[in-house]
């Protein structure tokens, strides 16, 4: 049976109330439900749109809520969900007629709580509809209105202001409120890309080249994951900002390399494609269930040289020897601030001393690879992150302590063209505005001869 929309508004708020209490990642959750309930394709658009909007928009929401909830924190939690949800409706969405939206949250109040509570809800949003809303241009400081306009933390803000200035800080806050598209690598090893697209154009997929990646593709319309091509290993999900950590370890074959922190086997398996299913390709994680996704991937994609191990990245010189591999990936544990659009929840539970801790760990993690690598080796340092603690000073300082190690200004030569002028030296950090892709950092060293 399909759901009805008027379901479908409960089940978001029902989500929203979970991803709070719990801190529960958004993406993971609505996939979950999306599998449990017999939604429509309709019905799945209308839920993801609600869920991911309210999260991206909170903060304004409350700022527009405020003035109309006298006694803020008398409120039940599942209430002010409803609220936002429903606001976001009235703000936010063209096509849903205020009334229809009104008159729905009522109903969901009625069903949740009582008829006192029902009143309430439509009392709130009754005189939202009739007194207008507050305006964010009456907050004078820039930083705060920027937080509150695109619903990113004062404290992220600043931070990024700082580091990057206010019109790049900008543009960042504002491309996170956008659906990010889902993108997709071809295993070059089975197939073309021509021919990859062409099999999904005519199961009905809307297809589309990355102008960035030569053996990437865009999905305009339906999710890939879903497909024949998929399940036969033809293609693999993955964001384009993250195909560049391949390209930029330049692994050749035959060689032996190592994936340091792997889960899930995105990244291994491009490497192990790259080098043609030749060599070896080591793929470390510290969870077992984590390492299971890398074998499941690799049997799909027909890759037989990868070989995977559980284990903590710090202790691996207990387990090879020094000097052991050509070329070590690193793709670091992190923050997540560059792939926001996809986790929204993240802006509200993340706090400034998170990316100092990471920061500590990250220089643990490249302190113990380094002596496994060959002199004359490349190092890959990766995040999906845009933060300067996390990515360039750690770099900095892990050069600083390792004079054996050098950057590799060489790497731009192997990158794709459309990404090389913004390269510095021998580091790349992609905005999420520069392509509508993740954030992402890469540095590329080279242990000296």
């Amino acid at each position: 049976m399909t759901l009805t929309k008027n379901n479908v508004r409960a089940i978001a708020m029902d989500l929203l109330v979970t991803i709070e209490k719990n801190q529960s990642y958004s993406n993971l959750l609505l996939n979950n439900v999306i599998e449990k309930n017999e939604l429509s394709a309709v019905d799945v658009g209308l839920l993801t749109e609600l869920t991911y909007g309210t999260l991206q928009r909170r903060m304004a929401l409350d700022f527009f809520l405020k003035p109309f909830i006298k006694d803020n924190k008398k409120l039940a939690n599942w209430i002010h969900h409803l609220l936002r949800l429903t606001l976001y409706q009235m703000v936010y969405l063209d096509r849903i007629p205020d009334r229809a939206a009104i008159y729905e949250a009522v109903e969901i109040a009625k069903n949740r709580g009582h008829k006192g509570i029902a009143s309430l809800v439509n009392g709130v949003l009754r005189s939202i509809q009739r007194e207008g809303l507050p305006s964010l241009s009456e907050v004078s400081d820039p930083i705060e209105r920027l937080s509150l306009e695109t619903s990113h933390p004062e404290w992220l803000v600043t931070r990024w202001v700082n580091q990057f200035g206010y019109e790049k800080t900008k543009e960042m806050c504002e491309i996170n409120l956008t659906a990010p598209m889902q993108t997709a690598r071809v295993n070059l090893t089975k197939i073309s890309r021509d021919e990859c697209a062409q099999i999904l154009e005519e199961d009905g997929f809307t297809i589309e080249k990355s102008p960035i990646i030569p053996e990437a593709i865009r999905s305009l319309k339906g999710n890939l994951a879903s497909t024949i091509a998929f399940k036969y290993g033809m293609l693999t999900i993955q964001d384009e900002s993250s195909m560049l950590a391949a390209y930029a370890l330049g692994a050749m074959e035959g060689e032996f390399v190592l994936d340091a922190c792997a889960a899930p086997g995105g990244k291994s398996t491009h490497i192990a494609e790259k080098m043609q299913n030749t060599g070896e390709v080591i793929s470390v994680d510290l969870h077992q269930h984590k390492v299971k996704l890398i074998n499941d991937n690799a049997r799909r994609l027909g890759l037989s040289n990868i070989k995977t191990n559980v284990s903590d990245s710090r202790l691996l010189q207990e387990k090879f020897k020094n000097e052991s591999f050509h070329r070590i990936l690193l793709d670091a544990p992190c923050s997540g601030l560059g792939v926001m659009r996809r986790k929204p929840d993240m802006k509200y539970t993340k706090v400034e001393q998170d990316l100092e801790r990471l920061s500590s760990i990250q220089q643990n993690l490249l302190e113990s690879v380094a002596p496994l690598l060959k002199k004359g080796g490349i190092l890959v340092y990766s995040t999906c992150t845009v933060d300067k603690e996390e990515n360039e000073l750690t770099v900095k300082k892990f050069l600083e302590n390792n004079p054996e190690f050098e950057g590799d200004f060489s790497f731009k030569n192997r990158m794709p063209e459309a990404v090389q002028p913004l390269i510095t030296g021998y580091e790349l950090q992609i905005f999420p505005q520069d392509f509508g892709s993740d954030g992402f950092y890469i540095a590329v060293l080279r242990k000296k001869v």
